[in-house]
């Protein structure tokens, strides 16, 4: 049994995270920490036994500390971060509060609780991290490994690095169990409808515009978030103390081929439901007109990174993992969600859910 404090666990990962966890292992109390600031949706996590939530902020030091204390935390699972690139060049003040100064705060908290205080507890602290960190791929570069070296081109990616080396350094200095996992472009059910995926497919069922960046070749290795949780529970049972390990989803593709196959795929799901064509009437599927009639091409954004790729062997050889969702099965099963799931998404949309305010689905994306 352990104790588990899930930062961020309102959030996309971090809610698969809490329901992978919470149905694995049901004998542990999980314990979830979220700001909810715009992208934290407690509906996410709603109706879980086993869990507890915690409306907080990770720069709150003193909070940390009294969690760590009062459920008896042995194991933290962080995943709070501003994670959005676009909105760390609008606005990147909130990206070096949260993602730097809220990592040191928590690392401070449990060296504290785990170190300081002596009593020689068995613990971990796990680092959600991202292939971001590693800056940008030519097309015949290989593939990021954990010894590649860190090349961040965005507010963004800057801050998660440096969250990054913060962790390693309290391993190294002061003796804190760390792991850190780099994990390359998530996608599933309860996405904040800002990233691609479920941005586009949304789009599609409301008519709006399909943005695409440049050319929409820039190229990403697609993860599915059930696989990822399954990388990250391998690695804290399993991986080594103080070792960073990659995971990634085996599907390299271009954003136009996501595009398209989101566009395809809600056509396809409109031919064989007619009943679509009622519940999404502004979609041109439900007119019978392809949803690639959507698709424009914008401005680029600025310093965007050409191509990432994930060499997973490490994980693959120490802890067994391997990406149990094609892209083609995970996107049929990302779609099914989002058309069973209305509601979760349309309160996001209409800024009716607790989050802050209404997103500009014109604007932002993956």
């Amino acid at each position: 049994m352990s104790n588990i404090l899930v930062t961020g666990g309102a959030g996309f990962i971090g809610a698969n995270f809490v329901r992978y966890w919470n149905a694995r292992h049901p004998a542990d109390t999980i314990v979830v920490l979220d700001a909810l600031t715009y992208a934290g949706n407690v509906q996410s996590i709603a109706g879980l036994a086993g869990m507890s939530f915690i409306h907080g902020d990770i720069k709150d030091t003193n909070l940390v500390d009294q969690l760590l204390a009062d459920y008896e935390i042995d194991t933290i699972v962080h995943f709070a971060a501003e994670s959005h690139v676009d909105r760390s060049i609008n606005g990147p003040d909130a990206f070096i509060e949260t993602n730097i100064i809220g990592t040191h705060s928590l690392l401070k908290a449990a060296k504290k609780a785990w170190l300081d205080r002596g009593i020689g507890k068995p613990h971990r602290f796990h680092h959600i991290s991202t292939d971001e960190v590693f800056g940008s791929l030519g097309p015949n570069d290989a593939a990021f490994s954990e010894s590649t070296a860190y090349a961040p081109n965005s507010p963004y990616s800057a801050s998660k690095a440096a969250s990054d080396h913060l962790v390693r350094a309290y391993h190294h200095t002061f003796g804190l169990e760390t792991t850190t996992t780099n994990c390359s472009n998530n996608y599933g059910p309860f996405q904040f409808p800002e990233k691609l995926i479920p941005l586009f497919m949304i789009n599609c069922l409301t008519g709006k515009k399909l943005p695409i960046y440049g050319d929409g070749m820039n190229v990403r290795d697609w993860l599915y978030v059930d696989d990822h949780c399954r990388g990250i529970e391998l690695v804290l049972q399993d991986g080594r103390v103080g070792e960073t390990y990659n995971v990634g989803g085996g599907a390299e593709l271009p954003n136009i081929l996501v595009i398209d196959t989101i566009c395809a795929a809600v056509d396809a799901a409109f031919e064989a439901n007619p009943d679509l064509a009622r519940r999404f009437p502004n979609a041109p599927a439900a007119r019978g007109i392809p949803s690639v009639s959507l698709k424009t091409y914008v401005a680029d954004r600025p310093g965007h990174d050409r191509r990432y790729a994930i060499d997973e062997e490490k994980i693959r050889s120490e802890l067994g993992y391997s990406p149990a969702y094609s892209f083609e099965r995970g996107f049929a099963t990302t779609l099914q969600w989002y058309l069973n799931n209305e509601p979760w998404w349309q309160a996001i949309l209409d800024g009716s859910y607790n989050g802050s305010s209404k997103i500009d689905a014109k604007q932002i994306q993956a």
